[in-house]
């Protein structure tokens, strides 16, 4: 009488590339998760109104463009923290700018009170050592912007 052996099975068959494809795809699935979250965080900072606001300064201001050089533009990694709820917020961010002179990092720290942000510091530290303060917009007894 003769025995037969059962036919192996696909796993046994197949989990020596199967086991490292699994483990890619779940490294891949788990980087896209992160890279989704930052993406969303460093959005959300970027489409802020102290970020929109400090940057067109920035890019306006002369002493600056005359440091950096133009174009200016932001670096990838914006640091700090942004919240805002309602009519009140805080913004204390770190923007890297890119110049094809120098480069430096731009400083914000506002508060947002009656729905209207009011800016404790707007600088521009370039590399090297020179600090650029960015003065505030002068305004009309209405409140329209002279500049």
């Amino acid at each position: 009488m003769q025995t037969t052996t059962p036919p192996a099975t696909w796993w046994s068959r197949n989990w020596k590339w199967c086991v490292p494809v699994l483990a890619a795809l779940l490294l891949a699935l788990f980087a896209a998760f992160i890279f989704g979250i930052l993406a969303l965080v460093f959005g959300a900072m970027k489409s802020s109104g102290p970020y929109q606001h400090a940057m067109a300064r920035a890019q306006a201001d002369p002493a600056v463009t005359a440091a950096l050089g133009t174009p200016i533009q932001a670096g990838w990694l914006v640091q700090g923290n942004f919240s805002s709820n309602g009519p009140d917020g805080e913004a204390n961010l770190s923007i890297p700018l890119d110049g094809p002179k120098a480069d430096g990092t731009l400083f914000v720290v506002a508060k947002k009170h009656a729905g209207e942000w009011r800016y404790e510091t707007l600088a521009v530290n370039v590399e090297g050592g020179e600090r650029i303060v960015l003065a505030e917009e002068a305004r009309d007894p209405e409140g329209v912007s002279l500049r």
